[in-house]
């Protein structure tokens, strides 16, 4: 958004538009509860209900309920961002409810993610709230490297590896430990604990009333549907075709939102099954906007600064770019550089 750093009036016409979205609306947060948690523990109890008919009936259920444990996913992420509820406590309880479903510990998740909203597109601040599919190397960075450096950098970001492998590994095995958090977190690091204590309470009492293998054939699939559908989404947040990133001391906040992160035209449907997580450049440019009033302020910011869709076929292509051309300024894929 060139005009965006020329203009410190339009980014503050821009950043007063989003923030007249920036509160919960009266009774729609818990009517989200309901249309969220409602249809995803219906999809469990049908799994669990035509596993004696059949597992392959249960296994092809958890596509549509694995979908849904995104939405609610989106309710934990709001909840974090303290955008869900007006209450503090509300925010809190509800967010600690869906770690129990997402197995995302939720306190030390919404400091880490904090982390990113601080600072997300700078390639001055690639080490600030930094993961592999929300940060890149630029192309220089990359040449610089050893051949074994590059193959390191380049194994865990091969596009089946990082979102068909690592995602179920990732929210089922490594959020059971607090493996990123300073030891001076003491109440993320503890969060992880005592989330890992409830789901062994919850999961131990459905062995026990289920059996193991109805338990295994039910949450395993879902969760390894809802991490690979949510890190594809969130790999495309910020590296897409048109994504600006910036560095050289040129950042800006709007610029980044706006510019820098994606707004993913899908069906209305896939809208609400995503929470509105498609309309990510609003929520960089004001996390407090509820996640049902994305679209809304969406359409407010449009008519100041328009921006530029990614399309379901970009989405696809989306994971594939991973290193920032400076010279040709956007991103690109390993196989587009001359070493």
């Amino acid at each position: 958004m060139a005009n965006g750093r020329d203009s410190p009036s339009l980014d503050v016409a821009l950043r007063r538009a989003a923030a007249a979205f920036a509160r919960p609306l009266p009774w729609h947060s818990p009517l989200q509860l309901l249309t969220s948690f409602g249809p995803f523990l219906g999809g469990c109890a049908a799994m669990y209900a035509v596993f004696p008919l059949s597992p392959l009936l249960t296994l092809a259920l958890s596509l549509p309920t694995g979908a849904l444990l995104v939405r609610i996913f989106i309710i934990q992420h709001d909840c974090g961002h303290s955008s869900f509820f007006a209450s503090p406590m509300a925010n809190t309880v509800t967010g600690r409810l869906c770690s129990l479903i997402t197995l995302t510990p939720y306190t030390n998740w919404s400091r880490q993610h904090a982390a990113h909203h601080a600072n997300w597109n700078n390639l001055d601040r690639q080490s600030a709230g930094s993961d592999i599919y929300s940060s890149c190397l630029t192309v220089s960075e990359y040449r610089a490297l050893t051949p074994w450096r590059r193959f390191l950098y380049r194994l865990p970001r091969h596009p089946l590896i990082a979102n068909i492998v690592l995602p179920p590994l990732i929210f089922m095995l490594l959020y059971r430990v607090p493996f990123d958090t300073p030891r001076t977190w003491r109440r993320e690091r503890w969060s992880v604990y005592l989330t890992d204590l409830a789901l062994t309470v919850l999961f131990g009492v459905l062995v026990l009333l289920l059996g193991w293998r109805q338990v295994l054939l039910v949450h395993l699939p879902v969760m390894a549907v809802a991490s690979i559908l949510g890190v594809w989404l969130f790999s495309l947040q910020h590296r897409f075709e048109t994504s600006r990133w910036l560095g050289h001391g040129e950042w800006s906040f709007v610029e980044a939102a706006l510019d820098g992160s994606s707004y993913f035209r899908l069906p209305r449907p896939l809208h609400w099954l995503t929470g509105n997580i498609g309309f990510h450049h609003i929520h960089h440019l004001n996390p407090r906007v509820p996640n049902y009033r994305l679209r809304a302020c969406h359409e407010a910011v449009e008519t100041l600064h328009p921006v530029q869709a990614l399309t379901f076929k970009g989405g696809l292509a989306a994971p594939r770019l991973t290193l920032w051309d400076e010279d040709r300024g956007r991103l690109v894929r390993f196989a587009d550089v001359v070493l």
